[in-house]
């Protein structure tokens, strides 16, 4: 199922805490009519795009931050030797 994702893993853990957020507050009945609704809904869509990993509206925008694959040829952190750096035209005869 990892080939569908689309939420990196910062975002789900947001989205998560912010689902729970939502569902808490709208058990406490704080907005009066629909209010309630909206949270409820907001919290539980939050909570399952957190939980599953994939957004339909994320696609739907071409957004994508989970990274699925490393870079093939990754830049190397490590100084190359000094004979590969060597110009032909620098060697005394």
């Amino acid at each position: 199922m990892k080939k569908y994702r689309n939420i990196g893993h910062h975002e789900r853990t947001i989205r998560v805490g912010v689902g729970f957020l939502l569902l808490a507050l709208s058990g406490f009945s704080l907005l009066p009519g629909w209010g309630d609704l909206v949270l409820l809904i907001v919290g539980l869509i939050a909570l399952l795009t957190g939980i599953i990993g994939y957004c339909p509206a994320w696609q739907a925008l071409g957004i994508n931050t989970c990274p699925l694959h490393k870079p093939e040829h990754a830049p190397s952190h490590t100084h190359p030797s000094a004979h590969e750096h060597q110009d032909p035209s620098s060697h005394r005869t």
